[in-house]
């Protein structure tokens, strides 16, 4: 009889001091998605061969790459993010701006960012020729935020 109570005791304390795992599964913040188009056909993806993506004073997110299109992060620390874009050993500069409002996911995922009225404040054009900004929020990467014409 007293080993059926150890055992009942064993198996309630090892049941009841368990917690339900926290594990985020939702979505949390968005990457900037750019597709690359050819600026004589508008319509037209056009691969970027030799390209060499960094942000500003850090490391490079893609080297020598041919891409049609890409995903960079934006900077949660401030409301802009500079990046250069590199083709064939040729460098544009992409600064864009944008308005941070951090939303409370869930206490597994903890808090996400959304990008608002995203702009592009400057940019050279030495490979790159247009920009178009197709979604002023960046709140998902379900589908490319900006075109690049080049």
């Amino acid at each position: 009889m007293r080993k059926n109570y150890v055992i009942i005791f064993v198996f309630l304390f090892t049941f009841l001091g368990c917690e339900k795992d926290d594990i985020c599964v939702e979505t949390t913040t968005p990457n900037l998605i750019i597709k690359f188009y050819d600026n004589d056909d508008p319509t037209a993806i056009k691969q970027v061969t030799g390209l060499t993506v960094w942000a500003d004073l850090k490391d490079s997110i893609y080297v020598d790459k041919s891409l049609d299109s890409i995903s960079i992060p934006l900077n949660l620390n401030e409301n802009f993010s500079k990046y250069i874009v590199e083709s064939n050993n040729i460098k544009d500069t992409i600064k864009f701006t944008y308005n941070r409002n951090d939303i409370f996911v869930s206490r597994s995922c903890g808090y996400k960012t959304i990008f608002e009225n995203f702009q592009i404040e400057s940019n050279t054009t030495n490979w790159i020729k247009n920009i178009s900004i197709i979604n002023s929020t960046i709140d998902n990467e379900k589908a490319a935020h900006i075109y690049i014409f080049h």
